[in-house]
């Protein structure tokens, strides 16, 4: 049995079968990463010290019959936001090249917790602002079903680790769509929860109110699995929740008959490509014959999601990122003047181009005299976004859409035309603002072979209906069991 080839809940099975060990599966994931990461470039460091220890430990505690977790001996990557201690951790920039961090954030001493083998840092856009990982300072990651074409953003690494299976799950982030958007260009399942179900803790900000950790797997049930060992009250985040943590594994098996799925109208017009409708339409038409009923229902302030994303985004990008000035930690200009300059001169030498830009769009907006204008009237909007949504759950138990409007598309293709790029968003974005749960998953092929993803938004803390509504209908494809050429070699 070659351990790469499984899911992340196979994988588990197995392990706690006896057919593999931690040590194996680790040596597969290497192998693997030694193999094809040259060309998929989603790691950006290895711990394999740290990994084999933690594959030894797992090992130990499954031959007494004691482990700690299902995830017990994993391999799992985690995206270079998270702060791991003794690990360096750069969110892919410049301004913390060599920073190593002093603690680990929550997430990560949750899997450590778990039994997981934290295996090494995966390649993002810079600080989390992108949507194709083009922006991050040491290199782009490249989509295994055609290295040609990005594996989106910003948690793309994370995605295309899962893709080329060189580890069965990571975790990112997701502030505007960053696991749900990779996912589906990938071809893996990537879950956004409720605002507050994981601790942000450890996890260096972009915008505070809308970031939120998330895991990606194969298999609806691996991601199901990671998620419930990363949720849960932390009292060092107080916008974590103190709700009880459900059992999101045995959601994966529930029955969903009579559920009701919401089709917005906004979500299927202009822009979408025709392949990626036919796609999320046939998903649609599985999940009639599973015994879901479609509901078409009108999300009419969602048209604004993006405007107001990139001014409320942007704001908070602007104050969390005040904090790179030279003086503290990171990087420090050598061409030190006075304190000024030595700011300017850090920070300039420090973030790129899109960094730059969020900050300057972000500091414009809160600025005396466009404050009202801008900030206030997009909280304004965000309040309608969400007010949308709690109507159309009235109604509905889960809202279904196209996660991105278009398959992969080509690297440097939208590099010049920022507006393009922020629109591959267009349909995640609203979940981030409404602070609600969201999923992608497989939705099938284009003709050219590219994977295409379908998104489901649930109710607020109710992550269990869109994990049973995606294994339900996992079950009736074989689409995540097909792996990119690099894959087969």
């Amino acid at each position: 049995m070659d351990p790469s080839s499984l899911s992340l809940g196979a994988l588990s099975d197995a392990l706690a079968r006896g057919e593999t060990s931690a040590s194996s599966a680790l040596d597969a994931s290497l192998s693997r990463i030694r193999a094809h990461d040259g060309e998929v470039k989603a790691f950006l460091r290895l711990d394999e010290a740290g990994a084999r220890k933690a594959a030894l430990g797992a090992d130990e505690r499954r031959s007494r019959k004691a482990p700690l977790s299902p995830l017990d001996g994993v391999p799992v990557g985690l995206k270079d936001i998270f702060c791991q201690r003794g690990i360096e951790t750069t969110c892919g920039s410049k301004i913390l090249s060599g920073w190593k961090a002093p603690y680990s954030a929550t997430v990560v001493e949750r899997l450590e917790r778990a039994g997981a083998v934290l295996v090494g840092k995966l390649n993002m856009d810079e600080f989390a602002m992108g949507s194709s990982t083009e922006n991050s300072a040491f290199g782009t990651t490249h989509n295994p079903w055609d290295l040609t074409r990005t594996p989106g953003g910003s948690s793309g690494g994370s995605a295309a680790a899962v893709a080329a299976r060189l580890v069965p799950g990571t975790l990112g982030t997701d502030t505007g769509g960053s696991i749900r958007q990779p996912a589906s260009l990938v071809g893996c399942v990537g879950m956004k929860p409720t605002y507050g179900r994981v601790s942000r803790f450890g996890v260096i900000a972009f915008a505070s109110s809308l970031d939120q950790v998330g895991p990606f797997a194969q298999d609806v049930r691996g991601c199901a699995m990671l998620l419930s060992a990363i949720s849960g009250r932390d009292e060092r985040d107080q916008t974590s929740s103190a709700r009880a943590v459900p059992d999101f594994t045995s959601s994966c098996a529930r029955d969903v008959r009579g559920l009701r799925i919401g089709v917005p109208q906004e979500f299927f017009g202009e822009g979408l490509d025709p392949e990626v409708e036919k796609a999320v339409r046939a998903t649609m038409a599985r999940f009639e014959s599973l015994g879901c009923t479609m509901k078409p229902i009108s999300l009419p302030t969602a048209p604004h999601a993006i405007a107001t994303y990139y001014i409320v985004a942007t704001a908070e990008a602007s104050s969390n990122l005040a904090r790179y000035d030279g003086v503290r930690f990171g990087h420090r200009t050598k061409d030190v003047g006075s304190l000024v300059e030595m700011y300017g001169k850090t920070r300039d030498e420090g973030f790129g181009a899109e960094v730059k830009r969020r900050i300057m769009l972000g500091t414009y907006a809160l600025s005396a005299g466009y404050y009202d204008a801008y900030y206030i009237r997009a909280q304004k909007v965000r309040a309608l976004i969400q007010r949308d949504f709690l109507r159309a759950f009235a109604e509905v138990d889960a809202v279904i859409s196209p996660t991105s409007p278009t398959a992969a598309f080509k690297l440097g293709e939208k590099l010049d035309d920022p507006l393009a790029m922020y629109l591959n968003d267009i349909y995640t974005v609203p979940a981030n603002l409404a602070g609600l749960p969201g999923l992608s998953a497989p939705a099938g092929f284009t003709s050219s072979g590219l994977p295409i993803g379908y998104q489901l938004v649930g109710r607020p803390w109710d992550e269990e209906t869109l994990f049973a509504l995606a294994a339900a209908h996992e079950r009736t494809t074989d689409f995540h069991t097909r792996a990119p050429a690099l894959g087969k070699a």
